[in-house]
């Protein structure tokens, strides 16, 4: 056997470097735009058309249908889209994404983009240390591309040679004159492949070598093609296994629509094929399925010839193989285009006919995928999860939304605290509320931790100075809601030591105390209408939460001063003042921690507002 341990490893780091080059290139393009894609994504998925062409064009710049697939499956996570248009992004994501086979078709063959990787890398590597965060992605990106490159040129060295290795590839070779048999196992090998290295234009490349150096008939590279297409919907599938409902049915739509597009292309296979390979040869390409024939014909009748007609070195007899490379050098470019035609008909196609059944795709995947109902005390995170992150830039959304729908579960908490005030002590309800209480924020706790920890996960990445002050914003609100939910609790806990001392309260102080919560409780609502629009913060709800927060503070000194007065005055006992007051503190400490999430937003968002 010619290929050996060695040449297997090769191939595994040439694979990698194919992927490391396509992951660092569509990272460093996904810094660059920040949240210009977001904001793209969300202006433009107004409706099914709009929202198509936008996931065509941005599949197409990431280079990538699994950056931007997760990219939405992570915004409809976030609550940035809704499911019906998540299914038309990811409708022309499948468009988009034969554009890395048409780069790969109009360069690979015709030019040795790898003899320019170096140079690339060396004019990129400047780039890495300006101090312009936009910049050095820009170098990434110009880095990406050239490994990419130079993992495609070492690809095609490192594939085994089917025919010099027949016991490595005995399976396949063994299935590959079955018919429409072979048609469907190299379709699965496709889909398995592709599963595995989680890249459909990785598996793409090793097709389109494969095919080029007549290892594989074109019809079966097109199956592998077919099955690659599924194969390619594990990495959404896997981003969405930790997120919500609407995430899982975005990457279960994005299923359903390759593998009904797989099935119909399956049921007329072998016209579909002759229908690519004669658009092929009709814009002057030549026949893709020629190669196959003529390499094989060619071992067969002159094997000295063929196996110098890959071979690195100079050709011992340069005429003959000079002259034999040439012809199979055009012919590789017919297989190019052949497949590259074949992927892009096969998905404008599918999209011409799925993109009117947008809302059937919409209904069948919320039956496939019904809600979860959970209840309020129940700890969950809505939008973010622990699972696979996508680029930190595009996750942040994910994080305010959090951060919001945390705001508001705390929020809860305020109208619990002031109906435990007036609730029996002892009673079977105290300690009903009380221990809600509590469970409310222990929650706040975990969610406090889970939001956190998400925040620095994205920060470990090279971010924009806007995304940096940003996560530092949200970090401080997140703090801030934690400490708001734990004087909620605090005000339980006063309490629950009044009713272990026997004192009682009198009507004067529950007017006060609820006249107290009236005025907490207004500025916590000035608060959520703020989180939930950060990007457009509301001048009139910021003024308003700072007079709320001088209302505040002037009912607690006007309530210090009388509570004074009324034990002076035997309203009630010293005792009783000393609870009430303690109530009183509690409640404007938590108007103390709600105008400083009013701060976080009035200063850092703007400051980020400003530097963009």
């Amino acid at each position: 056997m010619n290929y050996s341990f060695l040449d297997f490893l090769g191939l595994l780091g040439a694979v990698g470097l194919f992927l490391y080059g396509m992951k660092v290139m569509s990272e460093g393009l996904q810094k660059a735009a920040g949240d210009r894609l977001r904001n793209i994504l969300s202006a433009m998925t107004r409706n099914r058309f709009t929202g198509t062409i936008t996931g065509f064009f941005i599949t197409a710049l990431i280079q990538s249908s699994s950056a931007s697939t997760v990219m939405v499956v992570s915004f409809v996570n976030a609550g940035l889209m809704t499911l019906a248009q998540s299914m038309a992004v990811i409708f022309g994501a499948n468009v988009g994404t034969t554009f890395t086979a048409w780069v790969i078709a109009l360069f690979g063959f015709k030019v040795d983009i790898s003899a320019f990787a170096l140079p690339l890398i060396g004019l990129a590597v400047p780039l890495l240390f300006s101090k312009k965060s936009r910049t050095k992605s820009m170098g990434e990106f110009t880095i990406g591309f050239a490994f990419l490159f130079m993992g495609l040129d070492m690809i095609s060295k490192y594939v085994p040679d089917l025919q010099s290795n027949p016991e490595m590839f005995a399976f396949l070779q063994r299935y590959a004159s079955m018919g429409f048999g072979s048609v469907l196992i190299f379709a699965l090998v496709g889909l398995l492949v592709t599963m595995i290295i989680q890249s459909s234009a990785a598996m793409f490349a090793i097709t389109l070598i494969m095919c080029s150096k007549g290892w594989i008939t074109f019809d079966l590279a097109c199956a592998l093609v077919l099955g690659s297409n599924i194969g390619t919907t594990i990495t959404p599938l896997l981003a969405s296994m930790s997120g919500n409902v609407a995430a899982k049915r975005t990457a279960m739509g994005h299923l359903m629509f390759n593998m009904l597009g797989t099935l119909w292309v399956l049921a007329v296979f072998y016209p579909f094929v002759n229908l690519n390979s004669w658009i092929t040869e009709e814009i002057g390409q030549g026949d893709p399925t020629a190669l196959y024939n003529y390499v094989n014909d060619l071992k067969a009748t002159n094997p000295g010839v063929y196996n110098q007609l890959y071979a690195a070195a100079l050709p011992t007899d340069p005429g003959d193989v000079l002259h034999h490379r040439g012809i199979v050098s055009q012919m590789q470019v017919s297989v190019s285009f052949g497949l590259s035609i074949f992927h892009t008909v096969f998905n404008l196609i599918n999209l011409s006919i799925m993109i009117w059944l947008t809302n059937v795709y919409v209904k069948i995947v919320e039956w496939l995928v019904p809600a979860r109902h959970h209840g309020d005390d129940e700890f969950q995170l809505k939008f973010i999860s622990g699972g696979m992150l996508s680029a930190a830039e595009l996750n942040i959304a994910q994080a305010e939304k959090e951060i919001s729908v945390f705001a508001e579960r705390v929020g809860r908490m305020l109208p619990m605290a002031r109906e435990l005030v007036h609730t029996k002590d002892g009673s079977d309800d105290f300690n009903k509320i009380y221990s809600r209480l509590e469970k409310y924020e222990e929650i706040s706790d975990r969610m406090e931790l889970e939001i956190a920890n998400y925040l620095n996960r994205c920060a470990e990445g090279r971010l924009s100075n806007e995304s940096k002050r940003r996560i530092a914003a949200m970090l401080s609100i997140d703090s801030e809601i934690e400490s708001i939910a734990d004087c909620c609790l605090g005000v339980g806990k006063i309490l629950l030591r009044k009713q272990q001392a026997n004192v009682t309260f009198n009507e004067e102080i529950y007017k006060n105390i609820d006249l107290m919560f009236d005025y907490v409780g207004k500025a916590m609502d000035n608060v959520l209408l703020l989180l939930g629009k950060l990007e457009n913060e509301d001048e009139h709800e910021i003024i308003s939460s700072y007079n709320r927060e001088r209302e505040i503070n002037n009912l607690r000194n006007q309530l210090r001063t009388a509570n004074v007065e009324n034990i002076n005055e035997r309203h009630y006992e010293y005792q009783s003042g000393i609870y009430y007051m303690d109530i009183v503190s509690t409640l404007e400490k938590t108007g103390d921690y709600i105008i400083n999430v009013v701060d976080t937003i009035r200063d850092q968002f703007r400051k980020a507002e400003h530097a963009a």
